[in-house]
């Protein structure tokens, strides 16, 4: 079964908001690079994921300038392709299934920016669509909420996913298994 990594909103739009200087992880870049290399390094399909909201004005507006990958993030290669998305997940506005169903991927892992929202309703309609889904937590990262914190936020998307919508794993799990 081949796999995939799905790389979502990794990218200089969040950086731009006010909201940065809460984010639980701004050195996000680090791991997701390191899924990378592992993902190039066994043959994985590497799918880079980009939130855009055009006309809105704001920091996701391809007009500003920010809907672009961060810049210490490793850049994508010649054939892997960056999709633009317009809603909370990876699928629903991209063509990101068929893409996976003509590579003949079955497993995907997960990482991003907003670990309880895009990332996470990525990794739900993946589990329902018949992926096995591995939600690697590390890579991952939100800001608080409300009286949430970031860290409560990220304790909660874990419970909710473990075991129903996927399989929880850290870069160095990753890192240590075999291809």
């Amino acid at each position: 079964m081949r796999r995939a990594l799905i790389v979502i909103d990794v990218q200089e739009s969040f950086r731009a908001r006010p909201l940065w200087g809460q984010i639980a992880n701004p050195d996000i870049a680090e791991p997701v690079n390191r899924l990378v290399r592992i993902a190039r390094n066994n043959n994985d399909l590497l799918v880079w994921v980009l939130h855009t909201e055009p006309g809105s004005g704001d920091v996701f507006d391809p007009e500003t300038g920010h809907v672009r990958l961060l810049k210490e993030l490793e850049q994508p290669l010649p054939g892997e392709p960056v999709l633009y998305k317009t809603s909370h997940n990876a699928f629903t506005t991209t063509n990101l299934q068929q893409r996976l169903t003509e590579a003949g991927v079955g497993e995907l892992w997960v990482c991003g920016i907003r670990t309880e929202q895009c990332v996470e309703t990525t990794a739900r309609i993946g589990s329902d669509l018949g992926y096995e889904v591995v939600f690697v937590a590390d890579a991952t990262t939100t800001n608080p909420i409300g009286d949430l914190s970031a860290e409560a936020i990220t304790e909660r998307t874990l419970a909710v996913l473990r075991d129903r919508f996927a399989r929880i794993a850290t870069v160095d799990e990753l890192a240590a298994s075999p291809v």
